[in-house]
């Protein structure tokens, strides 16, 4: 008799731990769903690969459990959405990082549906098995409240992030414009200048070209409009020796 109580114990632990295992898992799946959508979504390539990288930490995560929930389809699209993701990061254009990002959506949901069906067939077994008892039943309610828990952490995070990323763009964007209002200023004077010496003279024009800059560090930026500056003031100086000439 005590030999058959410690075999329902056991069977029972393992159905329990199975489900536990399971649930987790599609935590972190719904989590990589969520992130991989708000990657197609983005508008620009900083966005796109912020939610991917957001994604693929949520299936490493769901990889851990998934090997123990035994649901082996969902692991292998798991691991398919991993590969995708994993590629984000080096591509160097929007619509490259969209392309592998999109396979990745596709894939992922189907993901999350593979893990609801094996949820679904635990939680079968498990009520075959064994009933839960009220103590159990609360421990799954407060692991449920603390999932959700977790998640609006996540959520929040995601969106102070995002909120941070938009505060920098602003910034680059201003001293863009600052730059560009100083060297049209310059460039004003210089002409204005030569227009005075009445000479031969070529007009100073802004050489910089149209690339926009507003994806580059604040070191960058400045370096590259600086040079500017210095190249408008030499071809003013060189073109003021031509007057004196």
């Amino acid at each position: 008799m005590k030999t058959y109580h410690l075999f329902i114990l056991l069977i029972t632990s393992f159905f329990i731990n199975a489900q536990s295992n399971c649930d987790d898992a599609n935590s972190y799946l719904v989590n990589a769903y969520s992130h991989v959508k708000d990657a197609y979504d983005s508008n620009n390539i900083s966005h796109l690969k912020y939610y991917a990288n957001r994604s693929l930490e949520s299936f490493k995560l769901s990889k851990k459990t998934l090997t123990t929930c035994g649901c082996e389809t969902a692991l292998k699209l798991a691991n398919k959405s991993f590969e995708l993701l994993a590629k984000v990061e080096d591509v160097e254009t929007y619509e490259d990082g969209r392309f592998y990002v999109k396979r990745a959506r596709d894939i992922s949901k189907e993901c999350v549906i593979e893990i609801d069906k094996c949820a679904s067939k635990s939680n079968n077994l498990s009520s075959e098995n064994t009933e839960l008892s009220d103590l159990q039943n609360e421990q799954l309610l407060l692991h449920q409240q603390q999932e959700a828990l977790k998640l609006k952490e996540a959520q929040l995070k995601t969106k102070m992030a995002l909120q941070k990323i938009e505060v920098l763009n602003l910034k680059k964007k201003e001293l863009i414009l600052s730059y560009k209002k100083a060297i049209s200023s310059n460039i004003k004077s210089y002409n204005e200048a030569l227009k005075v010496c009445d000479c031969n003279h070529e007009f100073i024009k802004d050489e910089s070209g149209s690339q926009d800059y507003s994806d580059r560090d604040f070191s960058d930026i400045k370096n590259h409009y600086n040079n500017n500056i210095r190249i408008l003031a030499s071809n003013y100086l060189d073109q003021l020796s031509l007057c004196a000439n």
